[in-house]
């Protein structure tokens, strides 16, 4: 499973990377590397504080081929932060993998026939802190994969991806966490398998001069089992480029997951709720 895995989410790479396109083809491809970074040293401080540092690196590479009504989007969305205080050891902040592929004939004006490819995942353990014996989350735990059959109406900065049939695969590979049911997995399993529908909505555009703003809603629905329980993922990001090389980064990613329980550290209980995450940086960007 795990070599079949493999193989589906490396293809687009192999592909683009070793197949040398005819001069009757278009590849485009776009990219940017991002490091934000920030520290405090204090030494004798009279107002007090904590010397800190923290980064965030992201990596966002998008490669598209089109020719005649075949059209083949990816792209490759990377982030991954820490931080680290004077007193206390080095501390995940932000952790996330999502590959996409999505291929695509035209059918009339701007619907196009489309199948695509969504996965989800993290590089590095993470840990309720200052818990850091017991990981509640790993690399393939959850790892999320979505396969889908629609129709996608797309125009150079919009597309609107609907696909009534779509399956959901979710992946728990640690024995730990896979004992314990995360993740919405029955207790002593590592895959749980959804069919239902989905829904992705990708938009980008220039607000203004040096400021661009991208965002992506993911939504699906299991048809068997509360379909009205609507998985969420949204994502916006805006880059304000300062010059070649500084740009100022603004990243908010919110989720709902009725099967991911979030423990109330009072209680101890856990249930569905809505995660969110905001990131500000500013830092260096290389285009490619």
């Amino acid at each position: 499973m795990r070599k079949l895995l493999t193989l589906l989410l490396l293809f687009p790479l192999i592909s683009f990377a070793q197949t040398e396109a005819p001069k009757d083809t278009l590849w485009t491809t776009t990219g940017t590397a991002t490091l934000n970074f920030s520290q405090v040293s204090l030494s004798n401080w009279a107002a007090g504080g904590k010397s800190s540092m923290s980064g965030v690196m992201i990596f966002n590479l998008a490669a598209n081929y089109k020719k005649d009504k075949l059209s083949w989007d990816n792209t490759f969305d990377f982030r991954y932060g820490f931080l680290k205080e004077e007193d206390v050891d080095l501390r995940k902040s932000d952790d996330n993998i999502d590959i996409s592929s999505k291929l695509g004939y035209q059918a009339k004006g701007n619907w196009n026939y489309a199948g695509m490819l969504n996965f989800k995942s993290q590089f590095a353990p993470g840990y309720n802190y200052p818990d850091t014996d017991n990981a509640i989350s790993k690399f393939m735990a959850p790892g999320y994969l979505t396969l889908g059959l629609g129709m996608d109406y797309k125009t150079d900065n919009f597309s609107a991806l609907l696909a009534p049939v779509s399956g959901k695969f979710t992946f728990v590979t640690d024995d730990a966490l896979s004992e314990a049911g995360a993740f919405g997995v029955d207790p002593g399993s590592k895959t749980r398998s959804e069919l239902g529908a989905t829904v992705k909505f990708e938009y980008k555009t220039d607000i203004m001069k040096n400021v661009a703003f991208n965002t992506k809603l993911d939504l699906f629905s299991n048809y068997l089992d509360k379909p009205g329980n609507i998985d969420v993922d949204w994502t916006a990001k805006i880059n304000m480029k300062v010059n070649d090389y500084l740009s100022a980064n603004v990243v908010t990613q919110l989720i709902y997951d009725d099967d991911i329980d979030i423990i109330d550290p009072d209680t101890g209980e856990g249930s569905p709720k809505i995660q969110f995450m905001e990131m500000f940086g500013v830092g260096l960007t290389f285009k490619f």
